[in-house]
């Protein structure tokens, strides 16, 4: 005998497969859960998505910032030790090279 897949046997009346009658409301109650299910399942993956959108969102607003607006302080500790002590020793350096190449062609 073939199953009505509830595991209650379908029976048969002139060759036709005869529904029993909870056979329609097992179906009808299966067919409310896995709509439910569908709808719950689709609910949370579109709020998933929308939380890694707002995320990536985020994220590409925190790279685009400048150094300057980021951390205005030390951005300005950076640009003066760059400019009072780094160029000026970057200067003598250069100097020296100059003169010791000026030298070489000299002698």
């Amino acid at each position: 005998m073939k199953s009505t897949g509830w595991g209650i046997p379908a029976r048969r009346f002139f060759g036709k497969e005869e529904k029993r009658p909870l056979d329609a409301l097992f179906e009808k109650i299966a067919d409310w859960l896995r709509g439910m299910l569908i709808d719950g399942i689709m609910g949370n993956l579109s709020g998933m998505f929308d939380a890694v959108n707002q995320q990536v969102a985020n994220v590409s607003v925190q790279v685009g910032t400048t150094p300057e607006n980021f951390s205005p302080g030390i951005f300005s500790l950076v640009r003066n030790i760059s400019e009072s002590v780094i160029i000026p020793i970057a200067g003598m350096l250069l100097t020296f090279i100059a003169c010791y190449e000026l030298i070489q062609m000299i002698i």
